[in-house]
């Protein structure tokens, strides 16, 4: 697999893990729904911390993986702005 297919899979699911992380912590947000209007009853908040944890977890390997894939990329532009 070429480098840029590797990049937009890990981008992807960077982009999908944030995006579960993101609504799964506006459902937890204590209060939020209630000032929203919006009853969550049915649903499980157990499962909800549960895809909440495991969504960060993904999204920081991902991000991990980002960037060490990218490490040249930063360490030249790091050199070349601060020169």
């Amino acid at each position: 697999m070429n480098k840029n297919k590797i990049y937009y899979f890990i981008d992807l699911g960077l982009a999908l893990s944030f995006f579960v992380s993101f609504i799964t912590g506006v459902i937890k947000y204590p209060g939020l729904l209630h000032t929203l209007r919006i009853s969550l009853r049915s649903i499980p908040m157990f499962q909800i911390s549960l895809i909440h944890d495991w969504g960060g977890i993904i999204m920081s390997i991902l991000v991990f993986t980002h960037l060490v894939l990218h490490w040249k990329w930063i360490v030249t532009m790091t050199k070349k702005n601060f020169q």
